[in-house]
């Protein structure tokens, strides 16, 4: 019996599995690069507001991620570059979502997106990151439809794929540890990526409407914001590095 071939957006997907630590930043960096920030109608006051919003979207990105590992890690980085699950992880936060880990990450880039608010950014951004993590998830779920059947089918009905259902959150995860050193080694190699981000967006907007002078005070506390960033960053890489902090859990 022959084994249908892939859908394209499966194939686009395992592609993008394959890749995607690699073309997904060099394609948000470009178009930082490309594009330059905007200030809403022109308002420093709207721009602030903006900028406010933006990093609550990620840091509620960010959280639902902390969240997700620190109670139920779910190994997404595959095996030889591919797709690969040894288990069906239905536990933890994954028992509301399919997909938390990745719905922290669009959250994450889309609060940089406000951050920046280029037209431009919007309109190639975000339809090519949706698509990437739609296929990614389509790559996914073709791989475990086919390792794991009837139960990854069973597991579909009962949890939504993107947006959490919250009732009896509380309920899953109770009685499961919180393992604070599976976050931060997780973790804070990507938050400083993007909060490093942010805060350059956010300079660069500034100087792009007004001298240095003119926002002095504001600029020199988004440099003093990134040099705790990196203060904390060579922490907890230190830390990895010297193994004095180390995850006891087998995930």
């Amino acid at each position: 019996m022959n084994t249908p071939s892939p859908s394209l957006l499966v194939r686009y997907g395992n592609v993008m599995f394959r890749w995607r630590n690699t073309i997904f930043p060099v394609v948000l960096l470009a178009l930082f690069f490309a594009f330059t920030p905007v200030w809403p109608g022109g308002s420093e006051r709207s721009d602030n507001l903006l900028d406010l919003a933006g990093i609550l979207v990620a840091l509620a990105g960010q959280a639902l991620r902390v969240a997700v590992i620190g109670y139920k890690y779910i190994v997404r980085g595959g095996k030889n570059q591919r797709v690969y699950a040894e288990d069906l992880v239905t536990s933890g936060f994954f028992a509301h979502s399919r997909n938390p880990l990745y719905l922290g990450n669009i959250l994450v880039l889309l609060g940089l997106f406000l951050v920046h608010n280029s037209p431009w950014v919007y309109a190639i951004g975000v339809p090519f990151f949706l698509l990437g993590y739609v296929a990614i998830v389509a790559a996914e779920e073709d791989f475990l439809r086919g390792k794991f059947g009837a139960a990854y089918d069973a597991y579909c009905r009962d949890v939504p794929r993107w947006i959490p259902r919250l009732r009896g959150l509380s309920q899953s995860i109770a009685g499961i540890p919180f393992n604070w050193r599976r976050v931060i080694l997780k973790e804070y190699g990507s938050t400083y990526a993007w909060l490093g981000g942010a805060i350059v967006l956010m300079a660069a907007d500034t100087l792009r409407y007004r001298a240095y002078a003119e926002r002095s005070a504001y600029l020199n506390a988004l440099w003093w914001a990134a040099g705790v960033a990196t203060l904390l960053y060579g922490t907890a890489r230190w830390l990895k590095l010297s193994r004095r902090l180390r995850d006891p859990s087998p995930v």
